[in-house]
This record gives C-alpha cells, structure tokens and sequence, in this order.
C-alpha cells in the first residue's frame, strides 16, 4: 500500500463526494484539491465555482495555490465577480459546496466568529466570509476539518454557519428549505448524518484509527453507523494525480 498522510485521505474522501457533472462551490486548500481529484477521476463533467468570481469547466492548466492564480484565470468558462457566483448560490444551481470552521456540533452546525475560552473570555475568529451563504443556499455541503475535541463540541459559541440547527424541522422553521450538511471529513473518520434525526454519524473511520480515539476527541457521545466501513486508503493513481496538483506539497504537507 502506498504512504499517504491525513491531508491526502481527505482529499481523497472530498473527491468522492463530487458526482459526475456537478457544480461544486470549490473552496480552498484540500476542497480544492479534491475538486481537481475528481474531476480527474470520476466527475469530468463538473463545473468549479470560485469565490472569486470564476467558473471552470476545464482544469486549469497548471498547478494553482489559490483561486485567484493566473492559470485558473486562463480561458475560464466564466470572468465575473463574487456578487455573480453568490447569485448562482441564490438561484439553487450550487450542488455541493465545501466549508469548514474553528467548531462544530453533532448537528453541523460551524462557529467561525467567536470562541469562548473556559474563563468565558472570547477570542475573536475570522468570521464568515462566505461560509453562511454556502452553508444557507448550496443544495448540500460538505465540511472539512481537523478532528479535536477543542472543535468538535456539543454545542457551538456562536452559529457562524448552520447546519441543523436544533434537529429535524430547524431550516424549514428559519426560512432554510434547502441543503445543510451531508458529509464531515476529518483526519480521523467521514461522519454523515441520520436524516430522522439531523445528527452526525460515523460512516467510515480511518485506517489505524479506534472508535476509542475517535470518542476520545469528540465532544459528546458518538453515533456509530451500523454499516460502517474503514475509509478506502488513496491508491497509487489518486496520490499521483494529487502531487501533480500540487507538486510541491504546499497544502498535502501536513493535515488539516
């Protein structure tokens, strides 16, 4: 079996949730790895939106660090603006989009505004650029993040992008009627979550990690899928395509 690291499984994990000829709100650092991963693989068809204001149909034709890099410029399907793309998110024609955050909670709901230290001091976060239109408007999203117990908390600081909110019913309630969360990836396990009841799952976990680690880092007690699986290692064709994505290491150099 070929050596990989937590960084290179995600992407992996992230490209397997793109199907063939989707529009998929890309995202930075591994979402956008794997976007390109699938689209090399099994979704050739799928179209990537860019914050930024670009929309590809074809891989650009050189390795790219960030969305605004010259050769994902090159002979775009379309030049426009953020307000443009954010219009495609309203309209409902985002399929999937990828989002992650400093925290999460058992029903997908994002903190990435304010964390409150245990002696309640806050410390202020980015916020959310467009993580709560994505987390709002998109058909689904997909969330991608380091597994800590920091960060996977029972019940978030403060909603910077809802997932379920309190359970079953919350989006429909606060005006929602479309999407939430369908996958978490993280460096331990893929968690998916019970449409009965809106909370994570876990779905598949790691090779070489427990169950026992995985409650260990987890902020409240875990739901484990009754037909869970171990998450398929990358192959030696995945993590080829991956390096030449990017070829020198810049985002695959650690997890996260």
């Amino acid at each position: 079996m070929p050596a990989y690291n937590a960084s290179e499984l995600m992407i992996c994990a992230a490209a397997r949730e793109i199907a063939d000829g989707e529009v998929v709100f890309v995202g930075m650092r591994l979402p956008l790895l794997g976007f390109l991963l699938a689209k090399a693989t099994h979704a050739p068809r799928a179209v990537g939106v860019y914050e930024l204001g670009v929309v590809r149909a074809e891989t650009a034709p050189a390795p790219i660090l960030t969305m605004g890099d010259l050769p994902n410029l090159h002979r775009a399907a379309w030049l426009a603006d953020t307000a443009d793309v954010m219009g495609l998110l309203q309209s409902g024609r985002v399929d999937v989009s990828f989002i992650g955050g400093a925290q999460v909670d058992r029903f997908g709901n994002l903190n990435t505004t304010r964390v409150v230290g245990a002696g309640g001091a806050a410390t202020r976060l980015p916020g959310s650029g467009g993580a709560c239109d994505l987390a709002c408007l998109a058909r689904r999203h997909v969330i991608i993040m380091a597994h800590e117990q920091r960060r996977f908390v029972p019940q978030v600081d403060y909603i910077t992008s809802p997932g379920y909110g309190t359970g079953p019913g919350w989006r429909e309630r606060e005006g929602l009627p479309r999407g939430g969360p369908a996958s978490v990836i993280t460096t331990l396990a893929v968690f998916r979550f019970d449409p009965a009841i809106c909370e994570m799952e876990v779905a598949s976990i790691h090779p070489g990690v427990s169950i026992g680690e995985l409650r260990s880092k987890t902020g409240w007690p875990l739901r484990i899928s009754s037909t869970i699986i171990e998450t398929p290692a990358p192959s030696a064709a995945e993590l080829a395509m991956i390096a030449r994505f990017d070829p020198k290491r810049f985002w695959t150099g650690a997890a996260g």
